[in-house]
């Protein structure tokens, strides 16, 4: 099955569970990171994952754009969600449903996730103060969930 996966990255996370799950799934699979590749048609692909950070509560603007103007493609396709954040529990379901409409969530064959990272040798200044008086982290912590990606493979695969 044709498989592209869609995301934005803004210091590397999202990238790196892309490619992640790339590697586990056992078909080809295009990834494009919408800050830096052009869209291909979606009309080639039978399953789409899109994946997104969350930064200050928000996901990228780019997947919420992606999201708002090919929904009824989306919903044409076999489709599976993901986020990357470092919160759990009910703030991280809270942000990934602010993350994807909910008619998206909703047909979603697999929806995680996936932990995340502070990386501060990525941020710049004004990130590192943020995340330093919000999250109360000094350094570069990395929490990426491996089994939620295992799952989430095992789902859509």
């Amino acid at each position: 099955m044709n498989t592209l996966i869609v995301y934005a990255t803004t210091h590397g996370t999202t990238g790196k569970v892309a490619q992640k799950i790339k590697e586990g799934l056992n078909v080809p699979c295009t990834l494009i990171n919408l800050k830096t590749d052009n869209l291909p048609d979606l009309s080639e692909y039978q399953r789409i994952i899109v994946g997104g950070s969350v930064h200050a509560g928000q996901i990228q603007s780019r997947i919420k754009d992606f999201c708002r103007k090919n929904t009824l493609e989306l919903l044409q396709k076999q489709l599976a969600l993901y986020i990357c954040c470092m919160h759990e529990n009910e703030l991280a379901e809270q942000q990934f449903t602010n993350a994807f409409p909910e008619i998206l969530r909703n047909h979603a064959q697999s929806k995680k996730i996936m932990g995340g990272e502070y990386l501060f040798e990525k941020m710049n200044f004004f990130q590192k103060i943020l995340v330093r008086k919000i999250a109360g982290v000094n350094e570069t912590q990395s929490r990426i969930n491996e089994a939620a990606i295992c799952e989430f493979i095992s789902e859509i695969d």
